[in-house]
């Protein structure tokens, strides 16, 4: 029974707890979040290791007049949970129900809607900057984590917000993980501080000793520098300090006293941007999503029953592998989706030839393009909803180069639970309208692992979309081939009428030209598999 939680119907409640009934608090909001993602489905490990970080966020700040805006969104599930929403919680992810991420449709305690990676700075800029203009003096807070400081718009943002010096304050959720664990030289900068805590915990063993001494403040006070230059030589509080922000930390996520300290700090600076480093267990207090944080990151609904057939990543990922083993100018990239996109075990066969860039989908097209021009033949691997977000570097240095470089473009079309923020039905307009590229879809995964194939034999740019979800059980065959480019498929004749299909909707044509016939309508049916060139 959630004695607590159920009281809580707006952030103000929580100022009147104390610190037990916190802690009690944050087991029951863990155990809501449990119970209702896995019966709809979710993101459960980065939500369970924010819970801490929401109670004290909510109880120094006055939401929704002071703002908060949340990366991504996989880490609100306690916000939704504290913001009046707690008795809509169970509808979470279902039709007419909570969004799986931020909305201000929804509740005006969401600042900015988001849904992909690395947004929440810029956002919160922009909010802290209307504010500033309007003369108004409310506080602006970004919550970040879960590899999205990794990504490129970040630190575009972080570069801007130092140059301004605007009051704002950065809560860095690290949790040494984005859905993988992070990649890249920053991640290792933060693990300086994650894996030594030993620092800290000198720090204030020595503070305790010094201040009972007979004047032990004073001889404190005169240790600054000296500490201050310890400080930089070993954790990245100098890295933000060169860029302008007031650095604190590193802070146990978990604590909500040492948080509530280091959050009340940042409130009361007057000015300048401030970042909270603080350091959290992703999936804390569920043994499993400890355990393996990657695989609890997003859990399907409970009622959710595999079909018994390989998913379309999983055929896509086997067929990239088979094709490395026989060709070693074949490389593969993914941002920060490797296990998602069905590329883990290609990049555990060849970890030299299999690059994770973390959240950086610009970079990771551009990269590719290098290695195309050098006679490498990439094969990159985003979700159709992130891909969206390179579009200036598929037109500028792929295309204009007519560079051979592969997209798999993961989670093409509709994506159901995942809502608005995840749906990829734009690749097909958005990749047509540009010249020297070819776009396929295939019809089941069969056909899917004969695309790859195709894709890596054929000269110039090719693209290859497929859905979310699991096969058709097509059986698959031993052999992989060339389909001719451009070319289309006659399934089924009829003279009545004609259903041209692409991709995933071939099944559904053949189903429906099935009924139409027991009506005494024979239609076509064509398997387009191409959406550029198409088949005159």
């Amino acid at each position: 029974m959630a004695e607590i939680l159920n009281k809580i119907d707006s952030p103000s409640d929580l100022k009147k707890l104390t610190y037990p009934e916190l802690e009690q608090l944050a087991q029951e909001i863990r155990g809501e979040i449990v119970r209702k993602v896995s019966a709809n489905g979710g993101h459960l490990a980065s939500s369970l290791g924010a819970v801490e970080v929401t109670l004290a966020l909510h109880r120094v700040f006055n939401s929704p007049t002071d703002k908060i805006v949340w990366d991504v969104g996989h880490q609100s599930y306690p916000h939704k949970l504290l913001t009046g929403r707690r008795d809509r919680f169970g509808t979470l992810r279902q039709y007419r129900g909570l969004s799986g991420f931020p909305s201000p449709a929804e509740s005006p305690h969401d600042a900015f809607g988001a849904g992909h990676a690395g947004t929440s700075v810029s956002a919160a800029l922009g909010i802290a900057l209307a504010r500033d203009l309007e003369g108004k003096s409310h506080h602006v807070i970004a919550v970040i984590g879960d590899g999205s400081m990794g990504a490129g718009m970040a630190f575009e943002a972080i570069n801007h917000a130092g140059h301004l010096g605007t009051r704002i304050t950065i809560v860095l959720n690290d949790n040494g993980m984005s859905i993988s664990p992070s990649t890249g030289a920053f991640a290792r900068l933060l693990n300086q501080a994650r894996f030594d805590p030993r620092y800290e915990s000198a720090k204030r063993k020595m503070k305790k000793t010094v201040v009972n001494l007979p004047f032990g403040q004073s001889a404190w006070a005169l240790t600054k520098e000296v500490k201050s230059r310890v400080e930089k030589a070993v954790i990245p509080g100098a890295f933000w300090e060169e860029m302008g922000f007031t650095y604190l930390g590193p802070v146990d996520g978990h604590n909500i006293k040492e948080l509530e300290a280091a959050l009340n700090r940042a409130r009361d600076f007057e000015s300048g941007p401030t970042l909270i480093h603080v350091l959290t267990k992703k999936g804390k207090g569920h043994a499993a999503a400890e355990a393996n944080a990657t695989k609890f990151h997003g859990v399907s609904p409970g009622n959710a029953k595999p079909n018994g057939h390989p998913s379309y990543s999983q055929v896509f990922g086997q067929s990239v592998l088979r094709l490395m083993r026989q060709n070693q100018k074949i490389v593969a990239i993914t941002a920060a989706m490797s296990d998602g996109t069905g590329l883990a075990a290609a990049a555990a066969e060849f970890p030299e030839r299999v690059f994770d860039v973390g959240i950086c989908e610009q970079h990771a097209v551009t990269l590719a393009a290098g290695l195309a021009s050098q006679g490498f033949i990439p094969v990159v691997a985003i979700y159709s909803t992130f891909l969206q977000r390179a579009y200036d570097q598929i037109i500028h240095d792929v295309l204009m180069q007519g560079l051979h470089v592969v997209f798999a473009i993961d989670r093409a079309g509709i994506v159901g639970d995942d809502g608005k923020t995840h749906q990829g039905p734009f690749d097909v307009s958005y990749l047509r309208a540009l010249p020297g590229i070819s776009v396929s879809a295939p019809k089941d995964e069969n056909e899917l692992q004969h695309l790859v194939c195709t894709a890596v034999n054929a000269p110039g740019p090719f693209a290859i979309r497929f859905p979310r979800g699991y096969g058709l059980g097509v059986p698959l065959d031993a052999e992989l081939h060339d389909l001719p480019i451009g070319k289309a498929e006659l399934l089924r004749e009829g003279a009545d009428a004609a259903i041209l299909a692409l991709g995933f909707a071939v099944a559904p044509a053949l189903d429906a030209a099935e009924r139409l016939a027991r009506r005494g309508v024979q239609c076509s049916v064509v398997n387009a598999r191409f959406a550029k060139p198409v088949d005159s």
